[in-house]
């Protein structure tokens, strides 16, 4: 029996289109970029073209039904009556094809999302790989030199380390921020040459059968600048804050508050300038969110990262993000890099 479907179709109150990709692959495993499931009382059925057809009569538990490759409008032919559907996967133009069918389209919003952002055992296993893979990752790269290359160089030398480790691929495009770019949350790769006395964003990741991790580190590359110096002291001071008082039943708001009450205390007040964190899980920005305006709940079994972050216009920037399990008598911390500030060459 496949219990995801299971617990799915206690939610559904008329037949679910499922078109999201990642939520086609979380309920049966298929990936296709022009596959759809739909889930009711009575057989599932996934719906695919010539393309991805001998791959999905290979799936279990689901009926297969071949379409054309414009698969929303070959829908529109077989299927009738009221269904629900995905509004975050389906564009304008995709739910006019199908309304031009004869279907009552009803919005469901995060149903399948609400079940991905639980993982169970199988799902936790993969994780924890891939947070073990990035672990050593990072080990390794402290011994690497950073003065005198390009980030994008140093990025390279990151997706290598990632591949002799055995991960399967990388879970994003990795940020290697370095000075004034390291002021940029979400910096990528330039042909910046890294000079010493400055900080480097490093944030990378991983996927182990589809599951991915997500860390950052910030590293020295000498001796910084005193008010940067004092950014990580705060910065470590406001993860270590929310890691010690994040739990099971807390709202995603509350959980940012923790960060970031320690950092608006100092003079660095208004410079964590995102969310404390966000789940992971078969993509790497998933649900839970941690931010100042999360309605989240959290609960066991959430996979979420904590990442505290302060960045100085023109001057460089500071990020230190954790992975972390939520379990009903606490966290389990999957990440295990030391957080001091390490100095590379």
């Amino acid at each position: 029996m496949n219990t995801r479907i299971e617990r799915l179709r206690e939610a559904l109150a008329e037949p679910l289109l499922v078109t999201d990709p990642t939520n086609v692959v979380y309920l049966v495993g298929f990936a296709s970029s022009n596959a759809a499931l739909l889930v009711d009382d009575g057989t599932v059925r996934l719906f695919a073209d010539f393309r991805y057809a001998e791959a999905a009569r290979e799936v279990e538990g689901v009926e297969f039904v071949q379409t054309k490759r414009w698969l929303l409008a070959a829908l529109a032919e077989v299927l009738s009556g009221r269904i629900g559907f995905e509004p975050k996967a389906v564009s304008y133009a995709g739910y006019e094809t199908l309304r031009a069918g004869g279907l009552e389209l009803v919005p469901r919003d995060g149903f399948v999302e609400a079940l991905r952002s639980v993982k169970d055992d199988l799902e936790l296993d993969a994780i924890r790989a891939a947070c073990a893979i990035t672990d050593r990752v990072y080990e390794r790269l402290v011994g690497e030199r950073f003065v005198g290359r390009t980030e994008h160089d140093v990025a390279w030398t990151l997706q290598q380390l990632f591949h002799d480790e055995g991960a399967h691929e990388l879970a994003f495009e990795s940020v290697v921020a370095s000075g004034p770019n390291a002021a940029k949350p979400h910096a990528r790769p330039t042909d910046r040459t890294i000079e010493a006395g400055e900080t480097v964003v490093v944030d990378s990741g991983c996927a182990v059968d589809g599951y991915v991790s997500d860390y950052t580190r910030t590293f020295a590359t000498g001796r910084l600048p005193d008010e940067l110096d004092e950014a990580y002291r705060v910065c470590v001071e406001a993860q270590l804050a929310a890691l010690a008082g994040i739990e099971a039943g807390m709202s995603g708001a509350d959980a940012d508050a923790l960060a970031r009450d320690v950092v608006d205390a100092t003079s660095f007040e208004g410079a964590f300038g995102h969310g404390l964190g966000h789940g992971i899980g078969l993509v790497v920005h998933e649900n839970p969110r941690l931010g100042t305006d999360s309605a989240d709940v959290l609960v066991p079994g959430n996979v979420v990262t904590v990442e505290p972050g302060i960045y100085l216009a023109g001057r460089g920037g500071i990020r230190i993000e954790d992975d972390i399990l939520v379990t009903a008598g606490g966290l389990e911390n999957l990440t295990n890099l030391r957080k001091d500030l390490i100095e590379v060459g």
